[in-house]
């Protein structure tokens, strides 16, 4: 479990934060505005009004001990880049910021910000990647230009065996797992459908239609998947 600090309780911010704290983790959730502070308060470890370019008032909530601290002021990019700067003095070893536009992500990156995200950019590119390869489910970059996908199965996949389909040679990306959807009878004659993952695929392992394959590769590669 980690400590996170969520400066900023806007919409983005609030929606970390909870999100965060879905999966486990300490969250720390800051803002100068009392009614926000209220109500998250019950949704997260701790709510706490205060500065975020104080350093001491940072200190005496432990700030300086977390593990990342993201910076979501949205409205106030002063206010925004004053918060990171005083983050990253206090040696916070992960601060990332929100950009507007891409001359704030300029200047966070050089006061210090070890990662700049632009939420709505990144909402935009996640829809246009929706739009058109509706079958992908899921997508997470890896690295610059690596990434990787869950798919429904493509239909020119259905019922062939992955030697046949040699994603490795005709689309020079790899296949880590299978996710299948499998019937079982209970003990009182119920019948019920559980996931199960195949995490070390064969040669002769049969596509269904309702499998969901998770694959590996560069990104370019992944786009020239059939849907």
């Amino acid at each position: 479990m980690k400590r996170y600090a969520i400066i900023g309780l806007g919409r983005f911010g609030r929606r970390l934060a909870a999100s965060l704290t879905e999966h486990g983790h300490d969250v720390v959730a800051l803002d100068q505005r009392q009614e926000l502070i209220e109500e998250i308060r019950d949704e997260v470890a701790l709510a706490v009004r205060l500065d975020a370019t104080d350093p001491q008032a940072l200190k005496a909530q432990d700030i300086d001990k977390v593990d990342a601290a993201v910076v979501t002021i949205g409205e106030h990019f002063e206010a925004n880049a004053l918060a990171t700067a005083t983050l990253k003095e206090l040696g916070i070893r992960q601060v990332i910021s929100r950009a507007a536009t891409q001359i704030q992500a300029k200047i966070l990156s050089r006061i210090g910000a070890d990662q700049v995200i632009s939420p709505e950019d990144e909402s935009a590119v996640r829809l246009g990647r929706q739009l058109s390869k509706p079958n992908i489910m899921e997508f997470v970059e890896l690295t610059e230009g690596h990434s990787l996908v869950q798919i429904k199965t493509p239909k020119v996949f259905h019922n062939k065996t992955l030697g046949q389909i040699d994603l490795r040679k005709k689309y020079k990306v790899n296949l880590v797992a299978i996710k299948k959807q499998v019937s079982t009878v209970r003990a009182q004659g119920e019948e019920t459908t559980e996931e199960q993952v195949i995490d070390v695929p064969m040669a002769d392992t049969v596509i269904r239609p309702d499998d969901i394959l998770v694959i590996v590769g560069a990104t370019e590669n992944l786009a020239r998947l059939p849907e």
